[in-house]
């Protein structure tokens, strides 16, 4: 049977790789846990598994809620420029509207790249007409008529 401290260690390693595979910037600190977790165990701080639990859990629960946010920004990156507006690839781009987009305060569909977005007017379009997008809030594309 493997040591415990072994075992804690390549749960650690494996985690933190797993993290490459479904980035979301949360396995990596639960791989970190394990690792804290198989260092206390080397130690001989936390000897029984109930003990090496409480430390899994605890110290991967610390570390994703006090170093997300500054980890986040290595892994995806800060999508604002100096003044907070979002650059994408979209704005200025061409359309097909898929679902009429009735007018203010209403969605629609657009299709863009071959995937369809939730989408907002300031007047009525009619599907199958080609709009130009301005902005994009969120998953909302903004669109206006050519």
């Amino acid at each position: 049977m493997l040591d415990p401290k072994l075992l804690w260690l390549i749960a650690g390693i494996i985690m933190i790789l797993l993290e490459f595979a479904a980035p979301g910037v949360v396995i990596v600190f639960f791989g970190f846990g394990a690792v804290v977790t198989s260092i206390t165990t080397w130690l001989g701080l936390t000897p029984g598994i109930g003990s090496q639990s409480l430390m899994f859990g605890g110290s991967s629960i610390i570390l994703l809620f006090s170093l997300r946010r500054y980890v986040k920004k290595w892994f995806v990156g800060n999508s604002e420029d100096g003044e907070g507006d979002l650059d994408d690839d979209f704005t200025g781009r061409e359309a097909r509207v898929t679902h009429d987009i009735p007018g203010p305060g209403a969605d629609g569909r657009v299709e863009i790249k071959g995937a369809e977005w939730k989408a907002r007017a300031e007047t009525a379009i009619a599907a199958g007409e080609t709009v130009i997008i301005e902005n994009r809030s969120g998953l909302t594309l903004h669109v206006r008529t050519r």
